[in-house]
């Protein structure tokens, strides 16, 4: 697989606080990466320097061949990659449309976005299609339920036409039933796009996850299948706090 992502000698250091340290990490197009780990472990550092919101102590990040570091954000974002925040950024006074619309916006001339649309471009219908959103298209942004709002947060950066999404603990908050439909909404946007998630919920990450990256205090502790995660000591010990003896039933009773 082509390597889409790759990330060589990565430090950061904020105040003599090493929140990243010495991190290699390849992601290849295509695939659908999960980001794991405990809360201080560097995973929303990671995503802010790939986003050229934080500039790294050290390090290279490449993407497509394409240095980041060093790179405005609106640059990095004009190369390809998209993001979601933990929290909500979706325009409430808007409608769906109209959301989709302004995150698309930027691919046309300043006059363009000027100008109120009466025509609904194609990126924008397709996001609309994607996220199971069509029927809510000229609806409030409002008036949206939380999982709702995560998936036009979604379809906004699908409108963007990236080649890579990251994804910061998209179903946080959510019910049973939306874990499951974001679920199967990443696998349908891994179809034609490289996807990295972020996330704590690792029923979530049995179901729907294939590789998994776990991070610890900035480093890489592992990665691997979901199975090859479980079954490593060091998550057993340091992501999920519990002794080897205690997880010794925990791969079994995933399988």
């Amino acid at each position: 697989m082509t390597e889409l992502l790759q990330i060589r000698g990565l430090n950061v250091v904020f105040s003599g606080f090493r929140a990243v340290t010495d991190l290699d990490l390849t992601v290849s197009a295509g695939e659908l990466r999960f980001l794991i780990g405990p809360n201080g472990a560097g995973k929303t550092t990671l995503i802010d320097v790939i986003t050229g919101l934080t500039r790294p102590t050290s390090g290279s990040v490449r993407f497509a061949g394409e240095e980041l570091v060093g790179r405005r954000e609106h640059r990095i974002v004009q190369l390809g990659i998209g993001r979601t925040f933990q929290t909500s950024v979706v325009f409430e006074q808007l409608t769906v449309l109209e959301n989709l619309d302004l995150a698309a916006s930027f691919r046309r001339p300043l006059a363009a976005r000027l100008r109120r649309r009466r025509d609904v471009s194609d990126q924008v219908a397709a996001a609309l299609e994607t996220t199971g959103l069509a029927e809510l298209a000229y609806r409030p942004a409002a008036v949206l339920s939380h999982g709702q709002r995560q998936w036009l947060e979604i379809g906004m950066l699908l409108a963007q036409q990236p080649r890579l999404l990251l994804l910061d603990e998209p179903v946080a908050g959510m019910s049973r039933d939306e874990r499951a439909r974001t679920g199967e909404l990443l696998r349908q946007v891994a179809r034609d796009h490289t996807v990295v998630v972020v996330e704590h919920d690792m029923d979530f990450l049995r179901r729907f996850a294939s590789t998994v990256t776990v991070l610890h205090e900035g480093r890489l502790l592992c990665e691997g299948t979901v199975a090859q995660v479980q079954a490593d000591p060091r998550v057993q010990e340091v992501y999920l706090g519990r002794s080897r003896k205690e997880t010794a039933g925990l791969v079994k009773e995933a399988s």
